[in-house]
């Protein structure tokens, strides 16, 4: 499948700095910040800084060191936000919306990093 990738995206622009953060982590493949609107008292995102558009796009056509990074960048985050159960910690949810369905609002990939209280569930039971 072709993804179209939009480079006026606002992680795009941050990426290239138009748009300041406040950063968490960063390395040669990935930045992770707190969101602006957060919706726990832990709000970090992370993403790729190669132009993927969602999940399966990343994990379909990013390289194996970019993925590598990512994923243990996303670790990281957890270990340094607190929330890491292996580490003290009380647990996280991460989430990646994508497409419509999934309410994704904006088209990079995107992983959603939220603790630092009961979360409740994430979508109601489908009886």
């Amino acid at each position: 499948m072709a993804y179209s990738y939009d480079d006026t995206n606002v992680f795009a622009r941050i990426l290239r700095g138009e748009i300041p953060n406040k950063t968490v982590k960063e390395t040669e493949h990935t930045l992770a910040f707190h969101d602006i609107g957060p919706q726990a008292p832990v709000h970090v995102l992370v993403i790729p800084k190669g132009r993927y558009v969602n999940f399966d796009h990343f994990a379909a056509e990013a390289p194996d060191a970019e993925i590598l990074d990512f994923m243990r960048t996303a670790a990281e985050v957890c270990r340094m936000q607190g929330v890491a159960p292996g580490q003290e910690g009380e647990g996280y949810r991460a989430i990646a919306n994508s497409g419509t369905h999934g309410v994704q609002e904006v088209p990079h990939y995107h992983l959603h990093i939220l603790g630092g209280r009961v979360l409740g569930r994430m979508l109601p039971r489908a009886d």
